[in-house]
């Protein structure tokens, strides 16, 4: 199965992509999408929305794994990641692609085990996780395919229960 995660941002929104088979898992891509920083919202959001679909027809993922919003002090930075959230999800779900939310202190739990961990202990363990030879970069890339390895843990889980049952 491969997994796109997405750590959406309108600065930098963060995309890795992993595959998993069976109980292993390796990373395909990761990167970062970059507006222009001049542009207008519009442009912005449009660029986005380019980005995360030129990915989806590069690898053709199975799932796509987002980071929720969160409650943030300043409501504005929430209100952007949302617009930025929203042209991410409407590019999958064009592809047909079933989207997963997953709240930060989840993708941190899964990928550090601790819901309080920072950007470099999740960039470490990413790195760790997919026997990556240098940590990824930018941190919004280490972000998305914790995102990724969020869900594929998830995913792991349901499928032990479920067998127990």
């Amino acid at each position: 199965m491969i997994i796109l995660g997405i750590d959406p941002g309108l600065s930098v929104t963060g995309y890795g992509v992993i595959e998993a088979t069976g109980g292993q898992v390796r990373c395909l891509d990761f990167g970062g999408i970059y507006p222009n920083t001049r542009g207008t919202l519009g442009e912005k959001l449009e660029r986005i929305y380019r980005g995360i679909r030129d990915v989806v027809e590069a690898y053709h993922p199975e799932a796509v794994a987002i980071e929720d919003i969160f409650y943030h002090e300043n409501v504005k930075t929430a209100i952007v990641m949302g617009h930025a959230r929203g042209v991410s999800i409407l590019a999958a779900q064009q592809a047909r692609i079933p989207v997963f939310e997953y709240a930060p202190r989840e993708i941190k739990m899964s990928v550090g085990g601790s819901g309080a961990a920072s950007k470099q202990q999740v960039q470490a363990m990413v790195k760790t996780l997919l026997h990556l030879s240098e940590l990824p970069r930018p941190y919004d890339a280490a972000d998305a395919l914790a995102v990724a390895l969020c869900h594929f843990h998830r995913m792991k889980f349901q499928s032990l229960t479920s067998a127990t049952k």
